[in-house]
This record gives structure tokens, C-alpha cells and sequence, in this order.
């Protein structure tokens, strides 16, 4: 029995239990741990799809296999991101019952991202770019949002509201129709890959924003995109 063929499973696997840990860091608060797992989830993601070309066993059960993973590190752990963090910030509402309920909101990101998961395995026009916001880019925001600028959002009374639309916002993107283009380079001219060029020249100085950087990238990504639909 050839060994290739269980290597794309198996990074899926490592993407899974980074999903896994991301969830348990930030359950107890550990923000920034979270973060970071979660980017590494992105990376074992990236690698096991590629893997999987390159060593020509792609396969129904890795195909499953991978939108589990994605769920679990690109849903559910910004989730219990969010959740922790509005539980942390809700008390300064007056209505003991709302501030209760209002946590569990942020589990709707899990379950627009399985939706968003579950829409791009049957879409077959998702093939060369995508229809709505992927994923990783939406866990990436969050998780950025919540580890860079969770600190400087409680200092406002209503942040919790900012969450909130931001929730409704996000949960939108993830499900929507509107075109969303790929990163994968083809080839490098100009003409064919213009789009990703200007993503590029204004998205790599934002790497300098430290932790928040994703949620400026991801914004701009989405922007840039609604753009492009709209000349369409």
C-alpha cells in the first residue's frame, strides 16, 4: 500500500487538530494563541490540497475529510472566539437577559461557514475563483479583529453592537452570490492577473499593522471584490 496517498489526509488531519486547539485557546481567552493556531490551520490547509494534485490522490473521502477541518478551524474557532470575547464584554448592558443571550450569536459564524463549505463543494462555478467569502478569510478576520483590536473595542459601551453587525455582516459574505476572485497565479503577465496585482500593491503594506492586519487585507479583499462585481 503506496504511503503518497495518505499525506494530503494527513496534513488535513494536522489542519484539524490546529481547528481543535484553536477552539480550547480561545474558550479560555488566550486570544493570540488562537490566532495563530488558526493561521497554521490556513497553512496545513493550503499544503494538503496541493499535496494532493501533486501526488495525483485526490479523493471523495479527503474531499469530506477537508470540509470538516475547515469548519472546525475556520468556523467554529473564531466562534468560541467571539463568544468569549462578548461574553467578556456584555456587562455593561442593562438587560441581564440580553447580555446572556447575545454570546451565542457568535456561533452563526460556524454555521454560515458549514453552509459556505458545503455551497462550494456542489458550486461548479467556484472552480477558478469564488462566490461568496471563503472560509479562511473570514476565520482570518475574526480572529484578528478579536486578538488585535478586542481591547480597543470594549472601550466603547455599545461594541458589542459593532460585533454584532459585524456577525450579521460576515455571516452575509460567507453564503452570498457575489464573486469573489482567486490568488492562484496561472501565469505572472499583467493582463491576466491585474486584479491580483492591485490586491497586492495595497494589501502588503498592511502587514505592518501587526495583529490587526487581517482584518485591513480581508476588508480590502472583499472590498476590491464587490468593486469588480459591480463593473461586471
Amino acid at each position: 500500500m503506496s504511503i503518497k496517498k495518505h499525506i494530503p489526509n494527513s496534513i488535513t488531519c494536522c489542519n484539524l487538530f490546529s481547528g481543535c486547539v484553536a477552539c480550547t485557546m480561545a474558550f479560555e481567552g488566550y486570544f493570540v494563541w488562537a490566532l495563530a493556531f488558526i493561521v497554521l490551520g490556513a497553512v496545513f490547509d493550503f499544503f494538503d490540497g496541493m499535496a494532493a494534485r501533486l501526488l495525483g490522490v485526490t479523493s471523495p473521502m479527503g474531499l469530506q475529510m477537508d470540509s470538516l477541518a475547515d469548519d472546525i478551524t475556520f468556523g467554529l474557532a473564531p466562534a468560541a472566539m467571539v463568544y468569549t470575547y462578548l461574553q467578556q464584554i456584555t456587562g455593561s448592558i442593562d438587560s441581564m437577559q440580553f447580555a446572556t443571550f447575545l454570546p451565542y450569536c457568535a456561533f452563526l459564524i460556524a454555521v454560515f461557514s458549514a453552509l459556505r463549505l458545503a455551497k462550494f463543494n456542489i458550486d461548479k462555478r467556484q472552480t477558478t475563483s469564488f462566490m461568496g467569502l471563503p472560509t479562511p478569510a473570514n476565520a482570518l478576520f475574526w480572529a484578528s479583529l478579536i486578538a488585535g483590536a478586542g481591547d480597543w473595542i470594549a472601550t466603547f459601551a455599545a461594541g458589542w453592537f459593532l460585533i454584532l453587525a459585524l456577525i450579521i455582516l460576515s455571516s452575509f459574505l460567507l453564503i452570498c452570490d457575489i464573486p469573489m476572485f482567486s490568488m492562484k497565479f496561472k501565469r505572472l503577465e499583467w493582463r491576466a492577473n491585474k486584479r491580483r496585482y492591485i490586491f497586492l500593491v495595497v494589501a502588503l503594506p498592511m502587514l505592518s499593522l501587526g495583529l490587526v492586519s487581517a482584518v485591513a487585507i480581508i476588508s480590502w479583499y472583499v472590498i476590491l471584490s464587490v468593486i469588480l462585481a459591480m463593473k461586471r
